[in-house]
């Protein structure tokens, strides 16, 4: 999956939590080192780890 579809599939995952709630993503697209905290910064989400595979991200609170 590339990264396109892997923030768009993020996106969605993410409305479904509730603000606070944390989020463990799994991105093996080499592309994500970049795109995840870019991302997490448009989108005022936390980036709270990103240990390349593995992110945890933190829904803003509203």
């Amino acid at each position: 999956m590339g990264c396109g579809e892997l923030l768009v599939k993020l996106a969605c995952r993410m409305r479904k939590l509730l603000p606070g709630q944390i989020l463990e993503l799994r991105a093996l697209d080499s592309g994500a080192v970049e795109d995840i905290p870019a991302w997490c910064a448009l989108t005022t989400h936390s980036l709270v780890s990103a240990r390349h595979p593995i992110y945890l991200i933190q829904r803003r609170e509203k």
